[in-house]
Order: C-alpha cells, then sequence, then structure tokens
C-alpha cells in the first residue's frame, strides 16, 4: 500500500483541529502554516473531508473547519476513504470484484487478506487518539516488532 500526500495531509490537518481544545474552527491557512501543507493542496482535502462529513466548514470572522463529529467517532480508514476512496484497489477495481482466471484466482485471495490486515489497523486508529499520542494497542504491538521498522 502507498500513502497518498493527500491522506498524510488529511490527516495532519485534522490531528490539528483535534487538539484545539476549546472546539473553535481552524483556519485553512493556520492549518497550512501549523503543517507545512501548500495552502491550494489542503483546500482540495478540506472539501473532500466536507462531502465525507467529516469537516464542516464556518464562514465569518472565526470561520474554519472544525470535525463534523467527535475525534473518537473518525477514523483512519475513514479519512483515507474520503481522500482517496478504498483502502485497497486493483486496476480501480475492489479486490472482490476482480476476476482471473483459475490459475490466478488466488491472488484475490491475497488482495482481500491485504485489505483486512489494512482494517485491523486504519479502522481502529481514530483522530482522537492521534491528537493523543495515544494509540491502541493493534498498533503499538505491531510497531514493537523490529522487523516491522526495517525496510524490505
Amino acid at each position: 500500500m502507498r500513502v497518498s500526500a493527500k491522506s498524510d495531509y488529511a490527516l495532519r490537518a485534522l490531528i490539528e483541529i483535534a487538539r484545539q481544545t476549546d472546539g473553535s474552527a481552524v483556519s485553512a491557512e493556520e492549518l497550512g502554516r501549523r503543517q507545512e501543507i501548500p495552502h491550494g493542496f489542503l483546500q482540495g482535502i478540506l472539501a473532500d473531508l466536507r462531502r465525507s462529513g467529516v469537516v464542516l466548514s464556518q464562514r465569518g470572522q472565526s470561520g474554519g473547519w472544525r470535525l463534523a463529529r467527535p475525534a473518537d467517532d473518525v477514523t483512519v480508514a475513514d479519512v483515507i476513504r474520503a481522500v482517496d476512496g478504498p483502502l485497497v484497489s486493483v486496476y480501480g477495481l475492489r479486490p472482490e470484484a476482480v476476476s482471473y482466471n483459475e490459475e490466478a484466482s488466488v491472488l484475490q485471495h491475497v488482495w482481500i487478506a491485504a485489505r483486512r490486515s489494512l482494517r485491523d489497523v486504519f479502522e481502529h486508529v481514530t483522530i482522537a487518539q492521534l491528537a493523543a499520542a495515544e494509540l491502541p494497542a493493534e498498533v503499538t504491538t505491531r510497531t514493537a516488532d523490529e522487523d516491522a521498522w526495517q525496510p524490505h
């Protein structure tokens, strides 16, 4: 799996929004400045997140962006799907929609298993956990394995 710049930037922006302890809106300019995200690119990402019901925009002098629902109800998977689509796709199709001949049909099982593994992490990590820098055991046990940090 490749994590796109859109997904990375979206998560970083949402961490900043979730860290607003008073629940106030944060301007796109401020989000971009704090996380070094290009303004035009961030505007598109925020629009995707708004369409998916992750954030709300507020106009006016105290305007900006805020979460549309509690930070502990928004997962990494929600964000990735909002800005990039399905967690795993093969030629633009969901793994269950791909068809192979009999000799290669086993590949479909690999793609489905990969998606399940991604879900095991991405659907258990919330924006609230990221903002608090407190990851769930599903993640910390995987990163405790020294081999996880090694490029292969």
